[in-house]
């Protein structure tokens, strides 16, 4: 019911827009997050956002004014932009809906930044 999309490979420096569109009836979306996680790591918090355009991100220090979490509520989508990509932004990147009743889980989509 949540698709990831817009991973791929891409050079240090450059850009990319993650999609993650709901299909289905999963209720009543509370917030949308994004998390990554790269080889060997543990899963991060990327960013959130709610169901009334409320945003925040993680508390590491690389995500900090690179990633930007965006909602179209029409298209049932929430976009992550990704700018000045490092190789250590690496990972496969899951959005993730939580409701009322439980959190509802993408397959995630590899992003590869190469140097």
């Amino acid at each position: 019911q949540l698709q990831a999309s817009g991973g791929g490979l891409v050079q240090a420096g450059g850009s990319l827009r993650l999609s993650c569109t709901t299909s289905g009836d999963i209720g009543s979306i509370i917030a949308t997050a994004w998390f990554r996680q790269a080889p060997g790591k543990q899963r991060e918090l990327v960013a959130t956002i709610t169901n009334s355009d409320i945003s925040a991100y993680g508390d590491a220090d690389s995500l900090k004014g690179r990633f930007t979490i965006s909602r179209d509520g029409a298209k049932n989508t929430v976009y992550l932009g990704t700018t000045s990509l490092k190789p250590d932004d690496t990972a496969v990147y899951y959005c993730a809906a939580d409701t009322e009743d439980r959190w509802w889980w993408g397959h995630g989509t590899l992003v590869t930044v190469s140097s």
